[in-house]
């Protein structure tokens, strides 16, 4: 009971953090940090794919309500919560049968850095194609893709280097 109520705290926490501040934030007009998904990315390896969707669907869809933007979150979210199984083992070399909550103390920066890296890519093209839904200026998409996974990829290691350094 206690890691439900404390999964369903970060899970309005971040989601409210997204709605309220962070898609507020067009840095250059180019990159949204999408700080949401470091919940998908911090569920233990254990969990079952469909638990993960669910939880995944229902925290985009919470942004997308929140954020006017209809359904695009929750696909994109429940589409990394799909893959989040195939990213880890890329990332990781160790057996996924243990059971280990994915972060920096776990799997060491490196697989980490690598684990996320591949997660907020496949989550921003994603999003950004849904977006976008059309391939008429491809550099700026691609610009908007990598701008938006660095600033992703940077507040999801600085949260994740600040729960280390707390616990």
């Amino acid at each position: 009971m206690i890691k439900i109520l404390h999964r369903l705290q970060w899970f309005l926490a971040l989601a409210f953090l997204q709605v309220l501040v962070l898609n507020k934030i067009h840095i250059a007009g180019y990159a949204t940090p999408f700080l949401y998904i470091y919940f998908i990315l911090k569920y233990n390896s254990r969990v079952s794919r469909n638990t993960l969707m669910l939880w995944a669907f229902g925290l985009g869809l919470t942004v997308d309500m929140f954020g006017d933007t209809p359904g695009m979150n929750a696909a994109a979210a429940t589409f990394l919560a799909f893959a989040r199984g195939r990213i880890l083992r890329l990332a990781t070399l160790r057996d996924m049968d243990e059971g280990f909550r994915p972060g920096i103390r776990s799997m060491g920066f490196s697989s980490f850095f690598r684990y996320t890296l591949f997660a907020c890519i496949l989550f921003c093209s994603f999003l950004l194609l849904i977006d976008t839904f059309s391939f008429f200026n491809v550099p700026v998409l691609c610009l908007k893709i990598v701008a938006s996974t660095v600033a992703t990829m940077l507040c999801v290691v600085c949260t994740e280097w600040m729960g280390r350094k707390k616990g």
